[in-house]
């Protein structure tokens, strides 16, 4: 299990370095290509700023999934974890319920598998 925890959190981890990427420096190319079905092409010049805002918010979201690893007292380690994989899960909810329902399981799904294999490798 504890293997299948590190390797979902590491995904999830590395699945927000992509989009703190595209939000941040790339929205007008990428964010295109991923968001072009459900925002008009138009709205990616004026929304740039929006989308780096969201980016940077992502960005925090890798930092502490990266910070968790660093932390030696177990339990610290662990509740940091959860906490940020938590924010995934339900940032990846909402956004599946408001935004495309897609969201749910790119975002939301692997956040909660890694919580899953966390909470069972304790």
């Amino acid at each position: 299990m504890q293997t299948l925890a590190i390797l979902f959190t590491v995904l999830v981890a590395i699945e927000h370095c992509y989009i703190l990427w595209m939000e941040m420096f790339a929205w007008e190319t990428a964010g295109k290509r991923t968001f072009g079905k459900t925002l008009p092409k138009e709205m990616f010049k004026p929304t740039k700023g929006l989308a780096a805002n969201q980016g940077l918010y992502n960005g925090f979201l890798v930092a502490g999934l990266i910070w968790s690893f660093l932390i030696d007292n177990p339990e610290w380690s662990f509740n940091v974890r959860m906490f940020f994989l938590g924010c995934v899960a339900v940032a990846g909810i909402f956004g599946g319920l408001t935004a495309a329902k897609k969201i749910f399981f790119v975002q939301a799904v692997p956040a909660l598998l890694a919580m899953l294999f966390v909470f069972l490798s304790k």
